[in-house]
């Protein structure tokens, strides 16, 4: 037994050894009666600047009678420790004529694989992009030559778009399997931190050593993975039920016959969308957001956020996370990445795309986030793939403004403010690569999306000293913050209109960051153990 005790403000200059006195003196026992102590939870309380603390729970194991007795005290700040669930999955009776197929390598089509070779069903898992460390290749030479490959980018390829992120793992759901997801990374190479930390995060450095590991482990396990390798079809038999996929790799075709699919191709893949129109599955368009991207100077951010203390090396990084209301649309800022850069999000041709990115240090010269304004379907149509079609827009005419060649649009913020023409770049220097162009933003953003921006600049200075910075620099678009459409699903998260095929992650509309799609993935590998025998696994 255990007890977990919360509330153990530790100072900024305090070590975490601190934590042992600071748990005796909260349970009104000597240090020497503690046997042991772990930190379950740690969160940064910068509301008063001159008094940051990290807020602690920890975990506390003590003598027996010692735990019960001060149980009976009933302080609200002290609890019997919680005891971890039995995640082992139920199975069903029925058995596999043919392997389940996982299409997708992003964190839904990742974990999904991961929980059904865990468990012995050795799926084969499409990916239509390439290994991660071809990938990394890949992003690096757009970077610098604008030579895009459509298959292998920061959309596509193992790890998914996660994979050239901050590595954020915040989730606001409480699924109890968020916790496995976060263990999971951490025995495949994830800082431990992740484990305890309120705001965890990898960074892409660690995150792609981390795909390799799960990698390692997966094939391990008996999955059989094909990188390059993209869906082109989707067959079904005389009651409507799948029955194989269809894959292409080199420009050759192979039908795979399966008894189940797993759908985690991500929002980037909006050709699968179309491919399921097509076939007449049960398509929704859905709200998302759309905007630019900002970046300040990171000691700007970090002196707003911690005052005296900034560059304090028990700190961290300077986040921040902000809304406002633009008329009836909420505006806000979205994947801020701390001593970041921006980077070029583009999976097609004549697009330009704009994400944040971030190392696990978070020690780049500036620091972005993205503002983005809500759009919903009374503002682009109702049709299945109408929210597509607006992002595509969106992308295209950025891609013009830009001037080709996978350039970007900018402007500082002072000159998208004052409406005035663009001037060139100040004491920010854009970090987005192919490179950037002063440009008039307004050019390539709805009125409403602009206007909303606008406001929301206006309205974050005012929480944020220093976010109406005049040098900042605006950069379009950002256009991929969610999917714009969800694939139904029923209460077995199977396709409306398919048995067998389970749409999952954010790609199918019902994530929305690495935790929540990897959840859902394995959400759906258990909807798949639940009907099928583990003892068929070796298919």
């Amino acid at each position: 037994m255990a007890i977990v005790v919360t509330e153990l403000l530790l100072p900024l200059n305090a070590d975490e050894s601190s934590l042992q006195e600071l748990a005796a003196r909260a349970v009104h026992k000597p240090v020497s009666a503690i046997k042991s102590l772990r930190v379950v939870r740690m969160s940064l309380d910068a509301r008063k600047k001159n008094d940051i603390v990290h807020n602690c729970t920890v975990l506390v194991e003590l003598d027996a009678a010692d735990e019960k007795q001060i149980l009976l005290r009933g302080d609200k700040r002290i609890a019997a420790a919680p005891q971890r669930e039995n995640n082992t999955p139920r199975f069903g009776d029925t058995p596999m004529s043919e392997p389940v197929v996982v299409v997708g390598m992003g964190p839904a089509g990742l974990f999904a694989a991961y929980q059904l070779a865990k468990y012995g069903y050795r799926p084969i898992v499409l990916e239509r992009g390439k290994r991660v460390e071809e990938r990394q290749a890949d992003v690096k030479r757009f970077f610098g030559t604008a030579a895009l490959d459509v298959e292998s980018n920061i959309m596509f390829g193992e790890g998914g778009a996660g994979a050239f992120s901050d590595g954020k793992l915040t989730t606001r759901i409480k699924d109890a399997r968020a916790g496995e997801v976060l263990d999971i990374l951490a025995q495949n190479g994830a800082p431990q931190d992740i484990l305890y930390m309120a705001k965890p995060h990898v960074g892409t450095d660690k995150l792609l050593e981390t795909l390799k590991n799960l990698r390692e482990k997966l094939m391990a396990f008996g999955a059989q993975l094909r990188f390059s390798t993209k869906l082109v079809q989707i067959e079904t038999d005389a009651r409507g039920a799948i029955k194989s996929v269809v894959a292409e790799c080199g420009g050759k075709r192979e039908t795979i016959p399966c008894c189940a699919c797993i759908l985690a191709t991500g929002q980037g893949a909006r050709d699968v969308y179309g491919l399921l129109e097509g076939m007449n599955i049960e398509l929704q368009p859905k709200a998302f957001a759309v905007g630019v991207r900002v970046e300040h100077p990171r000691a700007l951010i970090y002196k707003a956020q911690f005052g005296t203390f900034a560059g304090h090396p028990r700190l961290g990084a300077a986040e921040y996370a902000l809304a406002d209301q633009c008329g009836e649309r909420g505006v806000y800022t979205f994947c801020m990445c701390p001593g970041g850069v921006i980077v070029a999000s583009s999976s097609g041709e004549e697009q330009v795309v704009v994400n944040g990115m971030s190392f696990r240090a978070r020690d780049c010269e500036n620091s972005n986030a993205a503002i983005v304004v809500q759009v919903s379907p009374k503002d682009f149509g109702f049709g299945p793939l109408d929210g597509v079609c607006f992002q595509e827009k969106l992308e295209r005419d950025a891609f013009q403004l830009g001037g080709g060649g996978f350039v970007a649009p900018a402007s500082r913020v002072e000159d998208f403010l004052n409406k005035a023409e663009p001037r060139r770049f100040g004491s920010v220097k854009p970090s987005y690569l192919p490179g950037v162009v002063a440009k008039n933003l307004y050019a390539c953003l709805p009125d409403f999306v602009a206007a909303g921006v606008a406001e929301g600049i206006r309205a974050f200075s005012r929480k944020l000293k220093g976010f109406d910075l005049g040098d900042a620099v605006l950069t379009a678009v950002e256009s991929r913050t969610s999917a714009p459409v969800r694939i139904v699903r029923d209460e077995t998260l199977q396709a409306t209109r398919i048995k067998g095929l389970y749409p999952a992650g954010e790609g199918a509309g019902y994530a929305g960051g690495i935790v929540s799609a990897a959840v859902d993935g394995m959400k759906a590998a258990q909807a798949v153990m639940e009907k099928y025998s583990v003892s068929r696994g070796t298919v």
